[in-house]
């Protein structure tokens, strides 16, 4: 009698936390799923199937799920899995999916293994949307890493490249570097005023975004200093037509008051297969080097001359 009285309390003690579980799950999109590995059958919760658009009626595949997630998240998520796996140890994955509705999300997936006889036999955990979460973080991030006035990146942003390493993932896709110095900023800004001043960021920012649409990085990183990171797809030959281009936007004065007020600015660029290799500090250094070299041949010529030039740089 009192072994059946101890497995029934037993048995309501599941049943309740079983409820706790199920009250919270409602709260939270989220759910539990298993993996065995001699089988790689799969096991999900309702919350499960609900996060990534199925049925509980479905029958679930290791290879057709694994196909919902995106590219980035699929490499990751293997990867950490066989580590896991071989370690007997568990990890925790922000990955992205894609159901099969279209809808796109975010999950959190916590993983852990069962061990038997010194061998992984199982993973199991939670998996957790967390789409708003990280839309609200991106967001932040976004207004973290912005400048307020022209809407490119900040300095802060551009300081995460200069901070990367020269043998990091990045440097598979970084070709070039170019800065660019606005001419006679302080002049404008005597002249017309700091609003027409801020106008004149704001007009070549869009002019530098519009033109470098396939950059990587377009950012304000000083007070009239922007700079442009190109992928290495782009060649020396490419940049300098998109240059061009730029030059020929930047011969129209803009508009202030009635004024036109004329944009000039001047150019240093650094490019990687130049520079011996991918390195950040390398491309920064060498693009200022040029640049400084630039804003100093401008300060030699005389002002009628400069007219005559009518160039955005040397």
């Amino acid at each position: 009698m009192k072994d059946y009285q101890t497995a029934a309390a037993s048995l309501d003690d599941r049943l309740r936390l079983l409820k706790l579980y199920e009250q919270a799950a409602a709260l939270v999109p989220m759910g539990a799923w298993s993996c065995d590995l001699a089988s790689e059958r799969l096991d999900w919760t309702d919350g499960v199937f609900d996060i990534f658009g199925l049925s509980s009626d479905d029958a679930l595949d290791r290879k057709a799920t694994i196909e919902l997630y995106c590219e980035e998240s699929r490499e990751l998520l293997e990867r950490k899995r066989s580590q896991a796996i071989e370690n007997r140890d568990g990890f925790t994955l922000d990955a992205r999916i894609f159901r099969p509705d279209g809808v796109d999300r975010w999950i959190r997936i916590t993983a852990a293994t069962r061990v038997s006889n010194g061998r992984t036999k199982l993973l199991f955990g939670m998996k957790q949307d967390i789409t708003d979460d990280r839309r609200r973080w991106e967001e932040l991030r976004a207004q973290a890493e912005h400048d307020p006035l022209t809407g490119v990146a900040n300095r802060a942003r551009f300081q995460r490249f200069l901070d990367q390493p020269g043998n990091g993932a990045a440097s598979d896709h970084v070709g070039s570097l170019i800065l660019f110095d606005m001419d006679d900023f302080k002049r404008i800004n005597d002249r017309w005023g700091h609003a027409a001043g801020d106008a004149c960021l704001v007009n070549l920012a869009d002019h530098l975004r519009k033109t470098f649409l396939n950059a990587n990085l377009v950012s304000r990183i000083g007070g009239d200093e922007f700079a442009v990171l190109l992928p290495a797809s782009v060649s020396r030959a490419q940049a300098m037509v998109k240059l061009q281009s730029l030059n020929r936007r930047l011969l129209r004065p803009m508009q202030w008051n009635g004024d036109l007020v004329p944009l000039r600015v001047s150019v240093g660029s650094a490019f990687a297969h130049e520079t011996g290799g991918y390195d950040p500090q390398t491309l920064f250094t060498t693009a200022d080097e040029e640049l400084y070299c630039a804003k100093n041949r401008k300060r030699n010529i005389s002002a009628s001359d400069r007219k005559s030039v009518g160039s955005a740089w040397p």
